[in-house]
């Protein structure tokens, strides 16, 4: 008689979930590319300060930054990672997608608090993997964005159960179960390590430790994608290479607000 009630709670409060996702992918206003640099929305509350720890005033706002990280495409789709931070402090990770070849904009995935995300990697058009940590003071917590509906969603997966001072270095996959991912847990054991998923990044086991770097296994691919800054327009361009040349696609402000008191 107890089980069915703890079922129904948590089917409850995945749907509620869901629901909450959903309102905030319909909320969202898309960027519009019109060949100007697009300003990023960004609205620093005094939650976001009081957390951070900021000492910010009118007289004397501390400005947030967009910073991107990579790029990728899988078909028609692109997808931008990187992180919104002050002059000292991370605030929160930015998942950026397009599906019209970047005529417009939008968040796939809500923004991570002190995090920040990384590579990316799609294995075809519908599985990918981005990878991610916690940023606040020394990198914690690596973790995997998965998706298996091209983007349209994704699912937060940490590599360790407890919470340990490490960074994803690399990772690959050369199908849809298996992959490779090298951490740098120099700041925790002073160990490089290596891991395998043959669950498509649901879990991992450690293959290999040593204090000295580890030879990556698995071969990298050229994405004909890159991400440069602009210094005459304070923008990260993203452009795209037809086999002799760069050619724009779109253009992201770095600067796109300030917390205040």
């Amino acid at each position: 008689m107890l089980g069915k009630p703890i079922r129904y709670h948590k089917f409850v409060l995945r749907s509620a979930a869901l629901v909450v996702f959903a309102a905030y992918l319909s909320a969202q206003t898309p960027l519009e590319n019109t060949g100007k640099p697009m300003r990023v929305p960004f609205e620093c509350t005094e939650a976001d300060t009081q957390a951070a720890g900021l000492s910010c005033s009118e007289e004397e706002p501390c400005p947030v930054f967009l910073e991107l990280s990579n790029a990728e495409a899988a078909g028609n789709k692109i997808f931008l990672t990187g992180n919104l931070h002050t002059t000292t402090t991370t605030l929160y990770s930015v998942l950026l997608a397009s599906e019209d070849a970047g005529k417009t904009w939008i968040e796939p995935h809500p923004r991570v608090r002190f995090a920040g995300l990384d590579q990316i990697q799609f294995i075809d058009f519908q599985n990918g993997w981005i990878s991610g940590a916690n940023l606040q003071s020394t990198p914690r917590d690596p973790f995997l964005l998965l998706t298996t509906d091209g983007g349209k969603t994704w699912r937060d997966r940490p590599i360790f159960d407890e919470s340990r001072v490490a960074v994803i270095e690399h990772f690959w996959f050369d199908s849809r179960e298996n992959g490779s991912l090298l951490i740098d847990a120099r700041l925790d054991n002073n160990l490089h390590e290596l891991y395998e998923t043959r669950t498509g990044g649901e879990s991992w086991s450690m293959k290999q430790a040593g204090a000295s770097p580890i030879s990556f296994p698995a071969a990298t691919k050229t994405s004909g994608w890159r991400l440069r800054a602009d210094a005459s327009t304070h923008s990260f361009d993203l452009e795209k290479s037809d086999g002799a040349h760069w050619q724009k696609v779109a253009s992201f402000l770095v600067n796109v607000g300030a917390c205040k008191q």
